[in-house]
């Protein structure tokens, strides 16, 4: 990479050199507008013209790379990289502060790192917030002595986790991070093991995902320079990790030990099993890590949403299959105290909001009989894995032509996600197979007629489109060139929205206030009944229904409506909604368990809102005929 005057110059060549992209696709990857994106080509243009390459327009493409020379561009992308950065951004400060914390040998005072970065001490203690709450995920606290400093306090098994997530984090998500160009650097020890820990993987039974190898070789790295600086493993063990996965903990800590050049103790390897074990997605016996409590899971959240939502989902055998390998990992990462991120939380909650309550209801009522308790990130795994059952057999009708092979690097729930997001948008689409990076890359020929991945791939002898699971705008267009797919939602507004149910809330009103008012109304209108209102009330206290921008979407805990309508609320002063949050624009969904179906397109208008950032216009609107034209507009975009 050279030496740019501006960083974005830096990351908008990195970004063309591997694909072709349009202007507004760049503009939403950069965050700025598409007359910056056409300045800053320009720009690039000017350098580049020096090193015989330049960036070219074409038309119904985007932006490609156009080498001339290719020796001279060669030894432009040989350059040295700029100086060390220091950190800059809040999110970066916040980085930077964690690796001091977790890496320090001693205490750290505030004002020499301001110092050092050129901040007001007052600038980094405002980052200590954030860095507080990150290291509380893993059990870990900063302790403050005066005249002393700050200084961590924590186990060291959670420090190495907490360092390997971070680096994960930033590799994956970051990678021009100026800490990974500095102190955090990737050194010889993570390129040995990634090789050696991939052949060991190819020769044993058990199988990672992509994230969850990139997960073990971090940590086997960061492992390896604390022994080396003199911080062991403390006392640690577990009886109930199968024997393949201790064969293949024992390989592992054999390696370590030659790279650190130092004996390691039982502890090392037994902490290594558990990480395997938690992140593992197939090998492992059905007896392996505690089968019993994963299987009486399984079956308690299939039977409660049977029960109480009346979606019977207990002869899935894929969904069964699917939802007890990933409930057995899940135990002993919570028996562990093992945090796994959840990347994709926020838009789970977005995509499969009624998914999403219906096994937080089932969690909730479990874990009144268990002594587990699961984080939020762990429901939104499975959230993704009820979301497609129900899809699965409560959308019916769709014609499959095209036949498309998925390559998946992020486990099997992200899968199932990606699959349940073509077969909803795109249900012409025919799903041939679906596997992992490392086994496409060993194929010779795609048979397929395309590719759909979540990571970017060389193509073989068929087109790849690259999609997340839950897709941008631009992503959805590359997808659309190779099916047609018929978008249209606006005849649910006709259906399930009227001016009955339409309130523009003038004055002050509190939350319970609101409920009972627009509870008692469909109630005697017959569309719910006694029960409703009291279901609303207690979903509300399990957790908060804020979606975003001001929106908020109650609702009661089952699907107890007789008939399904939405009742739409714009409140200009605003309602207080709990944990700081104010709502402005309110829909109270009564949904019938008969419409499900239709109950997923409801909640695109509500994402369609949230995402064109629609509240001050909708706040506008004074009546239901406004609302409705603003909606339309909205839903004629996704």
């Amino acid at each position: 990479m050279t030496r740019f005057p501006h960083p974005r110059l830096a990351r908008l060549f990195d970004v063309l050199q591997t694909e072709t992209l349009p202007q507004e696709e760049l503009a939403r990857r950069l965050a700025v507008s598409t007359r910056t994106v056409r300045s800053d080509i320009g720009a690039l243009n000017e350098i580049l013209r020096d090193y015989g390459a330049q960036f070219v327009l074409q038309r119904g493409e985007g932006y490609r790379l156009a080498v001339e020379n290719a020796a001279s561009f060669e030894r432009l992308r040989d350059e040295a990289r700029p100086p060390r950065r220091l950190p800059r951004t809040g999110s970066e400060r916040v980085h930077f502060l964690l690796w001091r914390f977790l890496t320090a040998t001693y205490s750290l005072k505030l004002q020499d790192i301001a110092d050092e970065w050129f901040l007001s001490r007052a600038v980094l203690q405002g980052d200590m917030a954030e860095v507080r709450d990150w290291l509380a995920r893993y059990h870990l606290a900063i302790e403050t002595r005066p005249h002393y400093g700050m200084k961590l306090l924590g186990r060291e098994s959670a420090i190495r986790a907490c360092l390997a997530e971070l680096m994960c984090l930033l590799t994956r998500d970051l990678p021009e991070h100026p800490l990974l160009a500095g102190d955090a650097k990737p050194g010889d020890d993570l390129l040995t093991l990634r090789s050696a820990l991939a052949d060991y993987l190819a020769a044993s039974q058990i199988r990672l995902t992509d994230e969850g190898m990139h997960f073990l070789c971090h940590y086997c790295a960061i492992a390896c320079q604390r022994l080396r600086a003199g911080f062991p493993l403390e006392d640690f063990d577990c009886d109930d990790i199968a024997r393949d996965v201790r064969h293949l903990a024992a390989h592992i800590a054999g390696l370590l030990r030659k790279l650190a050049g130092t004996e390691l103790s039982p502890a090392e390897t037994a902490f290594l099993a558990v990480h395997i074990s938690a992140r593992s997605v197939a090998g492992l016996r059905p007896a392996a890590i505690n089968a019993d409590d994963a299987e009486t899971l399984a079956h308690y959240l299939l039977d409660y949403i049977n029960a109480h939502y009346n979606y019977d989902l207990r002869h899935d055998e894929k969904l069964a299959q699917d939802l007890a390998t990933h409930v057995r990992t899940m135990i002993t990462r919570v028996r562990y105290q093992i945090n796994l991120p959840n990347p994709v939380l926020a838009d789970i909650k977005e995509h499969y909001a009624m998914a999403y309550d219906i096994t937080l209801a089932a969690v909730s009522s479990w874990a009144r009989h268990s002594p587990f308790q699961i984080s939020e990130d762990e429901i939104g795994y499975l959230v993704l894995h009820i979301g497609v059952g129900l899809e699965r057999h409560y959308q019916i009708g769709f014609i499959y032509r095209p036949q498309a092979l998925l390559v998946c690097d992020s486990g099997t729930s992200t899968l199932r996600t990606l699959e349940a997001m073509l077969h909803r948008r795109f249900p012409q689409i025919c799903v041939r197979d679906a596997i992992s990076q490392q086994e496409y890359e060993t194929l010779e020929a795609i048979h397929a007629d395309f590719v759909i991945s979540t990571v970017r791939l060389e193509e073989k002898n068929r087109p790849v489109v690259v999609a997340s699971p839950f897709p941008s705008d631009y992503q959805l267009e590359q997808l659309a060139r190779l099916v047609q797919v018929d978008c249209s939602r606006a005849a649910m507004l006709e259906r399930y929205f009227d001016a009955r149910h339409f309130l523009v809330a003038e004055g002050r009103m509190g939350q319970d206030e609101l409920f009972r008012r627009l509870c008692a109304q469909l109630e005697a209108e017959g569309y719910v009944g006694d029960d409703y209102y009291p279901s609303v009330a207690e979903r509300e206290a399990i957790l908060g229904t804020m979606l975003g921008d001001g929106i908020a979407l109650p609702h009661s805990l089952g699907l107890l409506a007789r008939r399904t309508a939405v009742y739409t609320v714009l409140a200009p002063e605003g309602i207080d909604w709990g944990d700081g949050g104010i709502a402005y624009v309110i829909f109270l969904l009564a949904i019938c368990k008969d419409d499900y179906e239709e109950a997923m397109v409801i909640y695109d208008l509500f994402v369609s809102l949230m995402r064109e950032r629609s509240t001050s216009r909708l706040l506008e609107s004074r009546s239901f005929d406004s609302f409705k034209r603003i909606a339309i507009e909205c839903l004629a975009k996704r």
